[in-house]
């Protein structure tokens, strides 16, 4: 199955658990939480998804790699994984827009990945115990000794990583949706824009932007910690707040920042991260999950109405210390009840735990785009 001039590489878990497999990307040695994703399409849209900073990626689907990759699905400058996890690599992949293999793309990047291993039976572990620190090493293949190393990095809460992934500069995107992509012919052309949008940029991802492009909005993404005077500045017809990675009770700058935009009862649309921070700027609270929600089919919803969504977040919104004078809950993720929507009673505010921009994943929840748009209009 497998050529003599693979390298052999180590997996190890927090909690002493070892798997050995081979690798591919690159050697090295690096170490991260450990998550499972259960898509089994967009690998990668997932990998250059700035929310999965300081994380290692189990992917559950069996082979990775069949369609190698291209420039148009990245959703950032770069992959931002610490490390893939795969139970078997395409090393011939095979169609019309790829411009590289997965495995010279991890290489370029100098990601390092473990194949050869047993996803299933890692995913079951992840489940029952909660996802955990772990590390991939092509150099250290005694157990001991990378489990060592590995106890001396910290755990994802109270890491603040916004700061890793926001932009450093303000900066204006105007790309839309390309219309070979587009699933709502009724749209038509893209207009001109119409609508000032200013984006927080907590780790955003681009098709969120060509959403917001698509729907004839003007988007300024600015740094996550840009003073709300500044925001003001570019006279917004709405306020976007974008998903990002780590424990959203770390970046302490961001809720008096909401707050004082809400002041200006400005239409406000938050989503993942974002939709944390609104949370916490309103006085909840949010807690970490046992093993988060990755993948492309999560129903959400609420009052008989559920839409099939794609999600990646490691922490919640803590349902019993919502302010129940002021917020609403508007979805509910329907496997485990956990908050997936709120919005406000009496402001122009609404954000989900989800990512209706669907990159990867399903298109029920692009209403959502359209429902900011009516906001502000």
């Amino acid at each position: 199955m497998f050529s003599d001039n693979l390298m052999p590489a180590l997996l190890v878990l927090m909690d002493g658990s070892t798997y050995h497999g081979w690798s591919f990307g690159a050697p090295g040695t690096i170490m991260g939480e450990v998550v499972f994703n259960t898509g089994m399409t967009g690998y990668q849209e997932v990998m250059t998804d700035p929310s999965y900073r300081g994380q290692i990626v189990t992917f559950t689907y069996p082979e990775l790699g069949n369609t190698g990759v291209n420039p148009e699905d990245e959703e950032s400058h770069h992959p931002h994984v610490r490390g893939v996890i795969a139970r078997n690599v395409c090393h011939q992949p095979s169609s019309w827009r790829m411009t590289q293999s997965l495995s010279d793309y991890l290489k370029h990047h100098g990601i390092p990945g473990i194949f050869g291993i047993d996803t299933r039976a890692l995913t079951r572990q992840l489940r029952d115990t909660g996802v955990m620190n772990g590390a991939i090493s092509t150099e250290i293949l005694d157990p001991d000794e990378l489990l060592r190393q590995l106890q001396a990095v910290p755990a994802m809460t109270g890491l603040n990583l916004v700061s890793e992934v926001t932009t450093t500069e303000p900066y204006e995107w105007s790309e839309p949706t390309a219309a070979v992509w587009e699933c709502f012919p009724e749209l038509g052309e893209t207009t001109p824009p119409e609508l000032t949008v200013v984006a927080i940029d907590f780790g955003i991802k681009r098709n969120i932007l060509r959403r917001l492009t698509r729907y004839g909005c003007r988007v300024i993404v600015v740094p996550a910690d840009t003073p709300a005077e500044q925001i003001l500045s570019y006279e917004p017809d709405g306020i976007f707040l974008s998903n990002g990675p780590g424990d959203p009770a770390a970046v302490t700058e961001a809720p008096q920042i909401i707050r004082d935009l809400l002041e200006q009862q400005i239409p406000t649309f938050g989503i993942c991260m974002g939709h944390q921070l609104i949370g916490l700027s309103l006085g909840a609270e949010t807690f970490k999950l046992k093993f988060g929600h990755r993948g492309l089919n999560h129903p959400c919803g609420l009052s008989q109405q559920v839409e099939i969504t794609s999600q990646n977040h490691g922490f919640a919104i803590d349902a019993e210390t919502i302010p129940s004078t002021d917020i609403e809950i508007s979805h509910l993720n329907l496997n485990d009840r956990t908050v997936a929507g709120l919005q406000h009673k009496t402001l122009p505010l609404f954000s989900v735990q989800y990512h209706p921009e669907a990159s990867p994943g399903p298109h029920d929840a692009d209403y959502l785009f359209r429902k900011f748009v009516a906001l502000m209009r």
